[in-house]
């Protein structure tokens, strides 16, 4: 990592494959790029299909502005809490060990290992979606299969997670990062416009019976809050340069202002073209020159390769510490053996629950169910309340309590209505289905 102190003196330190060496150096700025490039990821792509279109414009409008600003909210109380009791805590699992005890330690990290594993399951349905997308452009004989694409993901993965040994690794990939997603989101922001003009009206009335448009829209309810959050932030947070507090809150704003502008172009765009037909990876949807659908859908895979490993970071970072040895630099030869050991074993494992069940939708749903409702906002307001009690009035006591109890009960709803999708999903297609 190359930093400079506040002389300007630069340096060059080696963070080991342990982690356990932490330096402060990354400005607001780049955290604020790894946090827009989670927004923005290729899972932007599926929105349209997945939040639109079960909720309607009224309810997926309103929606995501509620989700952003509570979404902002529970992120800044999280960045607040990281300098609790003098000490920096670089992980999430640490911030809620040092406020709860070591039981909590062990339920948290269960918590975000089910949300990162989660995710990285979702970045690669979507990038073999990509990739079969990719090969349709170019040849019709159907012969790769969406399991063939998201196996062939899933190496490309653990390649890209071989080279890169540690989170802050990234610096140059996250421009290239932002460079795919303005492609694919440009792309499909374009031709959906031009499909949306010469199309007739489109329908966007919501479909289903009462019984399943409430459990469609409860599930969508946990994807909203899935698209803004990535349930890492103190690991995020770990690395930015003091003031660390006013550092991650100015990302933040970046994140959920600039930042998400392309995110709500392209659901708007691609649900006003399409109407209640869009589907969950909306460069299905589009139509235009072969090329510029070429393009678009590779921009979607390289960026997917890159934002799973943001993702994955945590996870790797776990298992480096645990098992990882401390020894030599992060390429010397037995810890590489040890990253594609571990790594590729990690990123087998997601890709063999990717290609069984490759349903995007209701995965974004669970995840955002299980463990991103818990880790971003009742997590967050408990700690704080908790890492604050001596200090709160009794109305901000009350405040925080009503959001624990909400956000707890509408986890548990939105849990259950993700899988009765998955299991509606799972009796229309078999399993390692070609959807």
């Amino acid at each position: 990592l190359n930093c400079s102190n506040s002389k300007g003196f630069s340096h060059v330190v080696w963070v080991p494959p342990s982690y356990t060496n932490y330096h402060y150096c990354d400005p607001w700025y780049q955290v604020a790029f790894v946090l827009t490039t989670g927004v923005n990821s290729a899972y932007v792509l599926g929105y349209s299909g997945s939040l639109m279109v079960p909720l309607g414009w009224v309810g997926g409008t309103v929606g995501l502005l509620l989700a952003a600003a509570v979404s902002m909210y529970a992120n800044t109380l999280l960045g607040r809490l990281h300098l609790l009791g003098g000490k920096r805590h670089i992980r999430y699992r640490d911030l809620a060990g040092h406020i709860y005890g070591p039981n909590m330690y062990k339920i948290t990290w269960a918590m975000q290992y089910v949300n990162l594993f989660m995710i990285n399951t979702g970045f690669i349905i979507i990038a073999g979606q990509a990739l079969k997308a990719l090969y349709l452009l170019v040849s019709a004989d159907g012969a790769m299969k969406l399991p063939y694409c998201i196996a062939v993901s899933g190496f490309v993965c653990a390649l890209f997670a071989f080279g890169i040994p540690y989170l802050s690794a990234l610096r140059i990939w996250l421009g290239f990062s932002t460079i795919f997603s303005l492609t694919y989101i440009f792309a499909a922001c374009v031709l959906s416009l031009k499909d949306g003009f010469r199309t007739p009206p489109r329908d966007y009335s919501i479909q289903g019976d009462p019984s399943s448009r409430v459990f469609t829209t409860i599930g969508a309810a946990a994807s909203l809050v899935f698209a803004y959050n990535t349930g890492m932030l103190p690991e995020i947070q770990a690395t930015v340069q003091a003031p660390v507090v006013k550092n991650i809150e100015k990302a933040l704003w970046f994140q959920f202002t600039a930042g998400s502008v392309p995110l709500y172009a392209i659901i708007v765009i691609g649900y006003w073209a399409y109407g209640n037909q869009t589907t969950t990876y909306l460069l299905n949807n589009v139509t235009g020159p072969v090329w510029i659908k070429a393009v678009a859908n590779l921009a979607a895979f390289l960026q997917t390769v890159i934002a799973l490993h943001i993702f994955a970071s945590p996870m790797y970072e776990y298992l480096d510490t645990r098992f990882g040895s401390k020894v030599g630099g992060p390429f010397a030869m037995h810890n590489v053996i040890f990253r594609v050991g571990v790594r590729g074993g990690y990123l087998a494992v997601n890709t063999l629950m990717a290609a069984a069940l490759p349903f995007l939708g209701d995965f974004m749903s669970l995840t955002g169910a299980l463990s991103t409702f818990p880790l971003t906002f009742v997590l967050a307001n408990h700690m704080y309340l908790v890492a604050n009690r001596q200090r709160l009035s009794s109305l901000q006591k009350s405040w925080h309590w009503l959001n624990i109890v909400f956000f707890t009960v509408l986890s548990i709803t939105a849990a259950i209505a993700a899988l009765r999708l998955i299991a509606r999903d799972s009796k229309t297609y078999h399993i390692f289905a070609d959807v």
